[in-house]
């Protein structure tokens, strides 16, 4: 296993992924982590993580600390016990990411990566945090918004099909509203962006449509977003992205079964890039079959299997 996370690291100190120092919190706090972009040459950000399993750790206490969803563990670990995981194994982390197709280039929710990031124009900066997303029936919308409404301490007002269930029209602010401490709603209805007073549901299909963070995401969003900022919902689960001259591709399933044949969309979304000519079709092929969310290089070159040491860890 040692030798595993050794190449590992070599191989992302060679793309140019360095691997960062890590630092481990008692309590589930968030750091603002503004990446540099520059479309289309630097699309992939952030850095990938060996952690080491704590005594107590769960799968949701090690995405959560890492600043991500339950969906990016369980997609790299999906035979590993959630609950149990085992104490002092060092694993990886997927902290990194290839940036989503925008028109905008302001705020961007990729449905299929529950994923949101925050583009900073001023000063060429990205942040990312980990969303949850509509369950089947209640999907979220895809398409382009604004902000139009933001407030902070909500009252949630029930919808008439889940008044019964909860014995009330309204819900006051409090530790037990589902829309926790901040809603950002956009002009799609009666959609938002919202904390949650359940955090384990970040990275799942859990909510009638809205997006939720994590509380100590949401606070840091929340007071940087201005009324009529662009709102982009795009369903993208195959993201091509380039970093110090390599070529990136990160995939993720089809949560919600829109797209009939998945390696002919992968080909697809791949002639509609500019990195066509550049893109190794067989190591395409490899990445794309695992949708394990992990960004793998796909570079077309002589580097031999180099960039396919990350489909040998997570095997």
């Amino acid at each position: 296993m040692r030798t595993r996370i050794a190449r590992l690291a070599s191989f992302f100190i060679v793309s140019g992924l360095l691997l960062p120092s890590l630092v481990f919190a008692e309590d589930f706090t968030a750091t603002v982590h503004k990446y540099p972009y520059r479309i289309p040459d630097l699309t992939v950000i952030g850095s990938p993580t060996i952690y080491t399993i704590q005594p107590k750790d769960t799968l949701l206490d090690i995405a959560r600390r890492n600043g991500l969803g339950f969906n990016s563990v369980r997609l790299l670990y999906p035979k590993m016990d959630a609950w149990i995981p085992p104490k002092g194994k060092r694993i990886f982390v997927p902290t990194f990411f290839v940036l989503p197709p925008s028109k905008h280039h302001q705020l961007v929710v990729n449905i299929p990566e529950m994923r949101i990031y925050f583009f900073n124009q001023a000063d060429s900066t990205v942040q990312s945090y980990p969303i949850g997303i509509g369950v089947e029936g209640w999907e979220c919308p895809v398409g382009d918004f604004f902000v139009n409404y933001k407030t902070d301490h909500p009252t949630w007002y029930v919808p008439a099909s889940l008044q019964a269930k909860y014995g009330m029209k309204s819900m006051p602010p409090g530790e037990d509203n589902p829309l926790g401490d901040y809603i950002m709603k956009f002009s799609a209805g009666d959609y938002g962006v919202h904390g949650t007073a359940m955090p384990w549901g970040v990275g799942r299909l859990v909510s009638h449509g809205c997006i939720r963070c994590y509380p100590e995401c949401i606070k840091i969003l929340y007071p940087q977003v201005p009324l009529k900022t662009k709102i982009e919902l795009i369903y993208q689960p195959i993201k091509f992205g380039q970093r110090n001259g390599r070529i990136f591709v990160q995939s993720f399933p089809d949560v919600y079964n829109k797209i009939p044949n998945y390696a002919q969309y992968a080909l697809d979304t791949l002639s509609q890039s500019p990195f066509a000519k550049v893109v190794d079709e067989q190591k395409l092929m490899v990445a794309i079959s695992l949708q394990n969310g992990v960004p793998t290089d796909v570079t077309k070159d002589n580097f031999k299997d180099d960039s396919l040491k990350l489909v040998e860890m997570t095997q």
